[in-house]
Order: structure tokens, then C-alpha cells, then sequence
């Protein structure tokens, strides 16, 4: 290992391990864990904050069923599940490189920066049909340290961003939205329903709408309503009220239906999304398209397939992205184009907590949650705590 900090690197760091499928009980603190060493090409990132993602819990749980919609499964797209006990979840790391492997420049310790959290499974870099991440099947950022590729660990030194802002704007999200965006084709113009539009993928949709020119529909409860405008949604629809939503959308769009909806919701209100984008077939451009990245809402969905092929919607179903996704949206965090929307902070070892706060988020709840090393808090987590904010 190349590293003029290899002295200062202690030999065991803190880490949340999770160590079976379950409850909170499965996620265990410890301080004795084996700080990890760069292998040849990685990096050593000293972990400053960790964003914490809805799949972290789903992992835990084991929701990620893709036959028998009961079965407790692991996600396994390469057909052996790679989530392995004890496992450091967390997936959008953000630190800085304390040392190298062998073949990186030593120049790089020091640099901050944010993960591309996938495991890619080969060199391409338009497709990634196997998705894994940080967190399930390798260590995450739950952690003091994380070994991970240098050319995956992008450089943002943006003094204006803090770490926790920084993490906030991870790739879990901002690069499932920008995959949901591109995967479906959206062009600059089209109407573009974002449902589940408060949470870390649907507030970095709205955003990136934007960027592309396309105008945002926000779904969410309406005490958020002002929030997500201020992000950049045209208008917001109240989702604890879906009676006459087709109505509600022909009023807000000029009568035109929604060109395309990246729903996060999916349940009972599938149907209801596919009426937005057909009840007026003759004055669209364009085949109305669904882009699927979550199941807020139910993950079956009764639909009758008549409606799909005559009206000829197109579906995408959407799980992380690619390489070039990853490196777009890097381009657009250092330009300045790209704002964090953080909640708060917890501590590392608060995260029982943090999790309890993220299944009851109340009313007032939007963007991110952030997770910080206890040792890194008063420097980077204690300004963006829940007490701070209310203050």
C-alpha cells in the first residue's frame, strides 16, 4: 500500500454491521472492526457521511422478492445473492482519500470526494444489467474507513457543499432518477409525473427535469407542496386525495395527459397514473411510458394488460445505472447545477434511531437522510441534527 498516512490509519475503526435479516436487532455497533486496506487500483476513504437509502432497510428486511411476491429474498440479480453476514451497509459515501492502492497516484490522498456505489459486473459503460452496490455485496459506508476502485470515487471539492450535503446528493438516487429519466427517453418539454416526489430519488428527479429542459409534476402530501415547488415542480398533487386525478391533472397541464411518470409509489395507484398518460391519445407526441424504481405503495400492482398493449404504454423498469450516468452527474454536482436536499443527521452509532425516524417520518420530512461517524460529527454532522434544525 502507497501511503505517507499509513501510520495515522488506525488498525480497527467503528462500524454498524448488519448481521442477519431482521430487525433493528441485526444492526450491531462495534469499535473493534478491521479497518480495510486499499487493494491494488482502490482507494482508502476516510468516511465523512454516509446518506442513508430505503434499500438499506429492505436489505435488512429482506423485501426484495422476485418470484413468490411472500418470499424473504436478497437482491440477486446475478443469481447468487451477494449479501453476506456480518455486512457494513450504506451506500452513498462520501470522505476523503487517506491512502492508495497499488497503480493510483499518491497525489490523490487528500482529495474529497463522493461513490459511484454500484458493483459493476464488467468494464461496460452504457448498461449495467447485473446492479450491486456498496452495502449488499460489499462493505459500505456505515463505517470509519471504506476501500473502494479510485476511478469510482469522483472528486468534489465544491467548498460550498458540506460532506453531509455532499453525501445527500449521492448516486443511489440522483443516478436511479437520471437512469428512470434516460431509460425512458424523456426530452426537454414533455410532462413528466414524479410521484413519491419528497424522498431522495423524487426530489433529485425534479431537479434533473429541470437540467433536461422537462417539466416536473410532483406527487406528495401538501404540507410539501411549497418545498417541492421551490425545487423546481411545476405544481403538486395531493396524494391522501386521488379522486378524480385524471381531472386534476387535465386542469394543471392545459388538458394535455403526462407524457411520461417515474413512479416510486406503484399499488393501487399504477392504474391511476396510466389514465394521466392516455386519456387523450390523439394530441401526444409521443408512447406514454412508465419508469419504475419503487413500490412505496404496494408492490403488486392489478393492471389490465388490454390497457397496455392498445394503448401501447411502455414500461421501464429501472435498478441503479451506468458509468456514464455516474460521471453526468458528477459533471452536474461540480457545476453547481445540482442542490442537496438534507433532512438531518444522525451519529453513526445513533442509527437504530435514524432508522426509527425514517419508517415514522412525519409530515415535515423531505430529502435525505445523512449518517456520520461519531468521530466526524462535530465537524461534519452536528450542524445538520434534528435539534439544530428546529433551533
Amino acid at each position: 500500500m502507497a501511503s505517507d498516512t499509513h501510520s495515522k490509519i488506525p488498525e480497527t475503526m467503528a462500524a454498524m454491521l448488519l448481521t442477519g435479516h431482521g430487525g433493528l436487532d441485526k444492526l450491531v455497533y462495534r469499535q473493534d472492526v478491521p479497518t480495510p486496506r486499499p487493494a491494488k487500483g482502490e482507494v482508502l476513504v476516510q468516511v465523512t457521511a454516509t446518506a442513508k437509502n430505503n434499500t438499506d432497510r429492505k436489505a435488512r428486511e429482506g423485501l426484495y422478492p422476485t418470484k413468490d411476491k411472500g418470499e424473504v429474498a436478497s437482491f440477486a440479480m446475478g443469481g447468487t445473492p451477494t449479501l453476506s453476514f456480518p455486512r457494513i451497509q450504506g451506500a452513498d459515501v462520501a470522505g476523503r482519500v487517506v491512502a492508495v492502492g497499488e497503480g493510483v497516484d499518491i497525489e490523490r490522498i487528500g482529495h474529497r470526494g463522493l461513490l459511484d456505489f454500484n458493483l459493476y459486473p464488467d468494464t461496460r459503460r452504457d448498461i449495467n444489467l447485473m446492479p450491486d452496490y456498496y452495502g449488499h455485496g460489499a462493505d459500505g459506508g456505515y463505517a470509519e474507513y471504506i476501500a473502494v476502485p479510485s476511478e469510482q470515487f469522483h472528486r468534489v471539492e465544491n467548498p460550498e457543499l458540506g460532506d453531509a450535503e455532499l453525501a445527500a446528493m449521492g448516486m443511489c438516487s440522483y443516478q436511479t432518477a437520471l437512469h428512470m429519466l434516460t431509460s425512458a427517453g424523456v426530452k426537454a418539454g414533455e410532462r413528466i409525473l414524479v410521484t413519491g416526489a419528497s424522498g431522495g430519488v423524487g426530489t433529485a428527479l425534479i431537479q434533473l427535469c429541470r437540467i433536461m429542459g422537462a417539466i416536473p409534476y410532483a406527487l406528495s402530501q401538501p404540507d410539501k407542496a411549497t418545498a417541492l415547488l421551490e425545487l423546481g415542480a411545476e405544481a403538486v398533487l395531493d396524494r391522501s386525495s386521488m379522486e378524480g386525478f385524471t381531472d386534476k391533472v387535465r386542469e394543471l397541464t392545459g388538458g394535455r395527459p403526462i407524457d411520461a411518470v417515474m413512479d416510486l409509489v406503484g399499488g393501487e395507484m399504477t392504474d391511476r397514473f396510466i389514465d394521466a398518460m392516455i386519456f387523450d391519445m390523439a394530441s401526444r407526441e409521443s408512447y406514454p411510458r412508465l419508469s419504475i424504481a419503487g413500490a412505496s405503495g404496494g408492490n403488486v400492482s392489478e393492471i389490465m394488460w388490454t390497457r397496455i398493449y392498445l394503448y401501447q404504454v411502455q414500461i421501464f423498469g429501472v435498478s441503479h445505472g451506468t458509468r456514464e450516468e455516474a460521471e453526468q452527474l458528477v459533471t452536474w454536482i461540480r457545476a453547481g447545477q445540482l442542490k442537496p436536499v438534507l433532512h438531518a443527521a444522525f451519529k453513526l452509532s445513533d442509527l437504530h434511531e435514524a432508522e426509527t425516524y425514517f419508517v415514522n417520518r412525519g409530515s415535515n420530512y423531505l430529502g435525505k437522510i445523512v449518517i456520520v461517524p461519531d468521530s466526524q460529527w462535530q465537524e461534519h454532522g452536528a450542524r445538520y441534527s434534528l435539534s439544530a434544525n428546529a433551533r
